[in-house]
């Protein structure tokens, strides 16, 4: 059985509808009014292999912050919800992605204690209509909604955009590293049995 979700999150800032599936074929379908996020989101799910359905409505008149920093947490939400009862899984993964002149370390251990540690200095204040500084916030959020520990490092880099999408492509292929199975664990990879 594949392991999908589906998270609904209304509030007075923002409207967001998610459907992650863990056990995709990398298939996207992204409107959160941010271009450059729904660019980010989009590889997040080719990369990752992760099928991903996301509709937010937010109040992008006041600025992206509500929007990004909320699209984090429900995705953080879902992929702890899709995870279930994390038996089997490998429950570490990381990666390390270059694009171009940027290389970005992305490591995870599905824990359940968040927390994040993210060293990145972007060159440029906006992508698009992405606030740079937003990128941190919805990591921050991801990490601490789902319940993992997040490790982000830019290794290398000059060009924003290329920065901000490695970053979310090491995401993708550490979470899915981390998520999928290994037949040797039966139970949860913890000495403690439970994660």
């Amino acid at each position: 059985m594949a392991r999908s979700t589906t998270v609904t999150r209304k509030t007075r800032e923002t409207n967001i509808y998610m459907i992650l599936n863990l056990d995709g074929t990398g298939q996207s379908e992204v409107n959160t009014g941010i271009g450059f996020l729904d660019h980010m989101l989009e590889g997040f799910s080719k990369h990752g292999f992760f099928d991903l359905k996301c509709k937010v409505s937010g109040d992008l008149q006041v600025d992206g912050h509500h929007t990004v920093e909320d699209t984090g947490i429900v995705l953080g939400q879902a992929i702890r919800e899709a995870l279930g009862d994390k038996k089997g899984i490998r429950r570490y993964g990381s990666f390390l992605l270059p694009m171009d002149e940027s290389l970005a370390l992305c490591a995870i251990d599905l824990s359940g204690r968040p927390y994040l540690s993210f060293e990145a200095e972007f060159p440029a204040q906006k992508v698009g209509e992405l606030d740079t500084e937003l990128v941190r916030e919805f990591f921050y959020a991801v990490s601490y909604s789902a319940g993992m520990n997040l490790h982000i490092r830019m290794l290398s880099g000059g060009n924003s955009h290329h920065m901000i999408e490695a970053i979310f492509k090491a995401f993708a292929k550490a979470l899915d590293e981390a998520s999928g199975y290994d037949a040797r664990i039966t139970d949860v990879l913890s000495t403690k049995g439970t994660l």
